[in-house]
């Protein structure tokens, strides 16, 4: 996988131990890869590391048969482990450069902005998370971040910025008008009765935007 496939922005899915845990992982990353998600992120912070391992390990060979990117949330030697294609990490999380000397340079390195644009001045960052934007079932505890966040990033850097937090078709043109190259959703598909068919509706979204 390569870093230039995030400049073509797209729809990023983050997993959710307790909407697709268990045996219920790969079926719904599967699914949502089907409907077109262009990059990936694992996240679990509860299951055991062997599990986690095991689980990583599966999602970095799906991904890679539909060409797309697997992040893991938070855990540098997780992501090495498995061979994934980055790590994203947050504030309290280690750093962007500790990272880049573990996983090298060919690795996609994302931070968690918030509300603060001068988080895209990290020369390590391959892209940058803001959010919450929108009241989140996922994180409702997680500090709201304004919209025009993007505009001030962007006169900072030319990396791939990326929205967060209960981003859903109703409000996803919202967030792109602001400046997002990614949406990152979690519920909006995975917690989907269809989750094939909820992703192809948010990427067709963002199709229409380019």
């Amino acid at each position: 996988m390569s870093k230039a496939q995030l400049g073509h922005g797209g729809l990023y899915a983050i997993t959710d131990s307790e909407l697709i845990g268990g045996a219920k992982l790969l079926p719904a990353v599967e699914a949502t890869l089907r409907g077109g998600a262009g990059m990936l992120q694992y996240r679990d912070k509860t299951a055991p590391p062997e599990q986690r391992h095991a689980e990583a390990q599966a999602l970095r060979q799906l991904c890679h048969q539909y060409a797309v990117p697997l992040i893991i949330n938070d855990d540098i030697e997780l992501a090495r482990a498995v061979a994934a294609d980055g790590v994203h990490l947050g504030e309290t999380d280690a750093s962007p450069a500790s990272a880049r000397a573990v996983l090298g340079p060919q690795a996609i390195i994302g931070i968690s902005g918030y509300n603060n644009a001068e988080a895209a001045r990290n020369p390590e960052a391959d892209y940058i998370a803001f959010g919450r934007l929108c009241p989140s079932a996922t994180k409702p505890e997680a500090p709201a971040a304004n919209l025009e966040v993007f505009s001030r990033a962007r006169a900072i850097t030319q990396q791939p910025l990326v929205g967060i937090g209960g981003i859903n078709a109703d409000n996803a043109q919202w967030v792109m008008d602001a400046g997002a190259d990614w949406l990152a959703v979690v519920a909006a598909v995975f917690a989907a009765d269809d989750i094939e068919t909820a992703t192809q509706q948010l990427c067709q979204c963002m199709a229409q935007r380019l």
